[in-house]
């Protein structure tokens, strides 16, 4: 058995031993990795989300569990003797190999300016680095005066953005500096770069673009900041992230050929002059050139993997393509994003309201596209970047444009690479399916697509879509049952929690889709409180605060007034609140007060005064039961026939709390006038001269849509139960986020098979659906009237876990109208004058 010597374990390095475990299926190769850090290798592709957890743990990649593997945790390569054909580790062992391959990376490039290797200047690269941003914004927070507390950031790329980020979440106020006049100027062009630019500052990052960094000095206790053009920073740290640059030096001390610019050179083979000695990665110069994104080098091992195994392939070149959230905001490049190929045209569009860029680059005879640039909405990354390099099969326009065509998956030509981190092509995913796969596990498993960055998964689903391929119910790749199924599951066996459910039925540890969606299924089958034990770790941002995160970083305070009924001591209590507070107030069409502008600090002390005052949470926050909505009904409306304010109470009263699979919304009209718009809400109820008529499946929104008649002239006490089995039926069998219009158009037999079930109880049901919602009735508890009696919930409700009590410094605001709003709502627009100036005032 031959010996191959891995000098590096990142993430290239372990796809290397996975491809070449795989394809070696004679057993020819023993594997020995080199590994210089004493952890496991990670993504370090994710290594912002680390500061979510501050578990390192959850950035380890799967191992790879085979005999022939040996892994050598901080014992790194120091030399090689080529002519021996040995390697020497910082522990002194030697070891022969057969082959080498160097997947050494990188190092982060530090600028040589005076002053960078200060106290308080880190590198932004591996967990460590992290920890100790942290320690120094901890110290920040104990030794700076709040609302001078900062952070600059040098570099304003991908990895600069994401540090801002991330000291914005340890409590500074971020700076970024960039020499070029735009962020991220590799993947962005200036149309695209000025509107990241503008999400970015509204998120209270200020922006130096154009500027260098001139000098770093120490300042009574902190640090001084130069910058070209005389700008000076006073800060608590600084963080560089101006690039990468590859880590050679074994190659250089072992005498082989180094690129112009670094790395090691290497071949179309990934093989340097040694036909013994091969490169990977960040530390690989093909054809004398450097990458620092994963799919090259992921293509780069799967190259030499080939070779080892006897294949005959080369790299088939690097696709710099790119799709991120940055601060929450979509960016995404693909090809010739600047249009450098001569007689490229650019197709753009350019919505500054909405929050969109798009542009596309295309062939001088617009008919093949060359590449493009997305910042606002990246959802066409996929199907666009797929398209590369082929002939448009629309107007280059329409596919940009917001109520332009959709990319058809059936028109890909079987070229277009679908997915560049394994260099799969659309005809390679039609082979597959052709074979036997069926859904997108399937395809991963027997391409790969979809298994590195996972921007293309979207896509695979087309593509199956587009072969006649019947689609999955699967809630995600984790559970290959629906969301019903599941729910059924959970309601049968008693499981309440996550780890359990997935243990039993599902595989891995779960995602964004998955953890919500049970979450939401633990709670509608009275699961208990959504902020207790590992149901807190499920929820989305709302629901992890109890409240509704605002643009600017504050949350929304909205109890419940049941029907839109409301006492004058009770108006008093919100007016004195929102007062006190200084939070931004406005009356709703839902008929109730919002309150806006709380820091997550204060919501326990302002729902305490809002609980004692009698209010209840609203659930504005949760995919649950919002408001019913009324007229005046009988009580004051000479033209009302029933008493819809008592029938609206009482049903926001029986409903409150019930957890769905997306918000629930309601109305009850007095009259067919129709006052409160019931025909607009999920359940809608209108009063008849002998009776309610009851309309289910309306909303408004982005695709407003009437309900429809469900059934007519019932009364009370029929009206409730049927209400009672369309909410439950409804939350047992809809999809994951799937609105009640949206359910009721994907049921087989639509409003008729529904009105069987719920009118009629073809299924049999009826009383096992009235006993369920009996049941949360019986076990409703005002979810903040808990969280204010129980001190581990109190606890979450800090805006920094290292100084609770701190508010975020970031947070400001501008007095418009005798009232708070964010500072910046209006960055890029002009207000409207009606009566002279308007005077503006910044407050923290």
């Amino acid at each position: 058995m031959r010996t191959l010597v891995i000098a590096g374990h990142g993430m290239v390095g372990h796809r290397l031993v996975e491809a070449l475990v795989e394809r070696d299926t004679q057993q020819q190769w023993r594997i020995v990795v080199l590994a210089e850090e004493q952890r496991h290798a990670y993504d370090r592709v994710a290594l912002s989300s680390y500061v979510d957890s501050w578990d390192a743990d959850t950035l380890t990649l799967p191992s790879v569990d085979d005999d022939r593997v040996e892994l050598r945790l901080g014992d790194p390569c120091v030399a090689i003797d080529r002519d021996a054909r040995t390697v020497r580790t910082a522990a002194g062992d030697v070891v022969a190999y057969d082959a080498l391959v160097l997947a050494t990376g990188s190092a982060p490039f530090v600028p040589p300016v005076p002053g960078h290797g200060l106290p308080g200047c880190h590198v932004y690269r591996a967990p460590e680095d992290l920890d100790a941003i942290r320690e120094a914004a901890q110290h920040a927070m104990h030794t700076t005066a709040a609302g001078r507390r900062s952070g600059v950031v040098v570099g304003g790329g991908l990895l600069g953005l994401e540090a801002a980020h991330a000291l914005r979440q340890l409590g500074l106020s971020p700076h970024v500096v960039e020499m070029a006049p735009r962020l991220m100027p590799v993947q962005v062009d200036e149309g695209g770069g000025a509107l990241l630019r503008r999400f970015v500052e509204q998120l209270g990052v200020t922006v130096h673009c154009g500027a260098a960094t001139d000098a770093i000095e120490t300042d009574r206790g902190r640090l001084l900041v130069r910058l070209s053009g005389g700008t000076e920073l006073d800060t608590d740290l600084v963080v560089f992230s101006a690039g990468i640059r590859p880590r050679d030096q074994l190659a250089r001390d072992a005498g082989l050929r180094v690129g112009d610019r670094g790395g090691v050179h290497v071949d179309a083979r990934c093989r340097t002059a040694d036909e013994h000695v091969w490169a990977v990665g960040e530390c690989a110069a093909v054809d004398g050139r450097c990458y620092g994104l994963v799919a090259p080098g992921y293509a780069m091992a799967e190259v030499v993997a080939d070779r080892l195994a006897g294949g005959q392939a080369t790299f088939p070149g690097a696709d710099t393509s790119t799709k991120l959230k940055l601060l929450g905001v979509d960016v995404a490049s693909f090809g010739d994003a600047h249009g450098q190929t001569d007689g490229a045209l650019e197709v753009v569009h350019n919505d500054p309201v909405t929050g969109r860029y798009a542009k596309l680059v295309v062939s001088d005879d617009a008919r093949t596209l060359l590449g493009g640039v997305l910042v606002g909405d990246a959802s066409a990354y996929g199907s666009l970047r797929a398209l590369v390099g082929t002939e448009l099969p629309d107007d280059p326009g329409a596919l940009i444009s917001p109520s332009g065509a959709e990319l058809d998956a059936a028109t890909l030509p079987d070229a277009a690479q679908v997915c560049s981190c394994y260099a799969v092509t659309a005809g390679a995913l039609g082979q597959a399916i052709t074979d036997g796969a069926e859904d997108v596990p399937a395809l991963k498993s027997c391409t790969k697509a979809g298994t590195g960055c996972g921007s293309c998964v979207p896509t695979l689903k087309k593509v199956l879509a587009a072969h006649g391929v019947a689609q999955s119910t699967a809630l995600c790749e984790h559970f290959e049952h629906s969301r019903a199924e599941l729910f059924e599951i959970v309601s049968a066996t008693g499981i309440g929690t996550f780890t359990e459910l997935i243990e039993r039925y599902g595989q891995g540890r779960g995602c964004d889709i998955c953890k919500p969606a049970v979450a939401s299924i633990l709670a509608s089958l009275g699961g208990g409180h959504i902020l207790d034990g590992e149901q807190a770790a499920l929820q989305d941002t709302n629901d992890h605060f109890l409240a509704n995160l605002q643009r600017n970083g504050t949350y929304s305070v909205i109890p419940r007034v049941p029907g839109g009924e409301i006492t004058p001591d009770k108006l008093m209590v919100i007016g004195e609140v929102a007062k006190e507070y200084g939070l931004y107030t406005k009356i709703t069409g839902g008929q109730r007060i919002d309150m806006f502008g709380a820091r997550v600090e204060q919501l326990p002390v302002i729902w305490r005064r809002l609980v004692d005052a009698g209010f209840e949470s609203g659930h504005a926050y949760g995919k649950a039961l919002r408001t019913v909505k009324s007229c005046v009904g009988t009580d004051w409306c000479r033209y009302g026939v029933q008493d819809s304010v008592t029938m609206a109470i009482k049903l926001e009263l029986r409903y409150r709390g019930l957890r769905s699979p997306h918000k629930l919304k309601s109305g009850v009209s007095g009259c067919a006038r129709e006052c409160a718009e019931a025909r607009s809400k999920d359940f809608g109820v209108i009063a008849t001269e002998t009776g309610w008529n009851l309309y289910v499946g309306g909303n408004g929104g982005f695709s407003p849509r009437h309900a429809e008649l469900l059934v007519s002239d019932v009364d009370t006490d029929m009206l409730v139960r049927y209400i009672d089995r369309f909410l439950m039926f409804y939350v047992r069998t809809a999809d994951r986020l799937q609105r009640t219009a949206a359910w009721i158009e994907a049921m087989e037999g639509g409003l008729e098979h529904l009105r069987e079930v719920v009118v009629d109880d073809s299924l049999g049901i009826a009383d096992d659906l009235e006993a369920a919602m009996a049941g949360h009735v019986a076990g409703y508890t005002d979810e903040w009237n808990a969280v204010l009696d129980d001190e581990d919930k109190l606890a979450r409700f800090t805006s920094f876990v290292n100084a609770p009590d701190a508010p975020d410094p970031n947070i400001e605001f501008v007095d418009r109208r005798g009232q708070q709003v964010p500072v910046g709502y209006d960055r890029g627009s002009q207000p409207v004058m009606l009566a002279g100036p308007e005077l503006e005032v910044v407050t923290r």
